[in-house]
């Protein structure tokens, strides 16, 4: 298995919940129906990652059986990593599980000599978190105005952690170049805060 990647062709994203549609309302999602969330969160991503580039999803990536799941996998672009999530544990069964790169709870991975930490959830303890091991998660829909469960244990996060749900990113992958600006950044501001 080769956990080393070329960045340029590198994407991340979380929580599409394709087919979910009470995550409209509970995300306050601008889309008046599943189609057209769907079909945003399509469009937005076969607009973002190329035939040959690598997408890490990190969870929660479609509701429904097997024919939800193919539906969406046949129209995606890119070659998918699934970083499983919770809402994905009980569709394990279905067939469409070689559709993917790769299925597991958790990866480590580096892209450009960084080493990431992939996982559906923040943690406060990983690997590497004191130095610098970046840690990509979805699954608290960060967005403006959260009120969510979670809200507010997120300003207990490293500098080097980052929400690549779609919630936090204008419903689309981020790219690894774009992660890597955020991340610096926070990087940045946190060393500020420290002086």
């Amino acid at each position: 298995m080769n956990y080393k990647f070329d960045g340029s062709k590198v994407f991340f994203t979380s929580d599409t919940h394709f087919y979910h549609g009470n995550v409209i309302r509970f995300c306050n999602r601008p889309f008046e129906n599943v189609e057209m969330m769907n079909e945003t969160i399509i469009s937005n991503w076969n607009n973002t990652v190329g035939l040959d580039d690598t997408v890490f999803h990190l969870g929660d990536f479609c509701l429904g059986g097997s024919a939800e799941w193919t539906k969406i996998l046949d129209r995606l672009n890119g070659k998918i990593y699934l970083i499983l999530g919770n809402h994905d544990l009980k569709n394990l069964r279905q067939g469409y599980i070689d559709r993917f790169e790769h299925v597991t709870m958790q990866m480590h991975i580096e892209v450009d000599k960084q080493k990431i930490y992939l996982n559906h959830y923040p943690f406060l303890c990983f690997d590497g978190g004191y130095k610098d091991v970046w840690q990509l998660f979805g699954h608290v829909h960060t967005r403006k105005n959260n009120t969510g469960i979670d809200a507010t244990r997120l300003q207990y996060l490293y500098p080097t952690q980052y929400d690549v749900g779609v919630d936090n990113n204008n419903f689309m992958p981020v790219s690894f170049a774009q992660v890597k600006t955020i991340i610096e950044k926070q990087v940045e501001e946190s060393k500020m805060k420290e002086q």
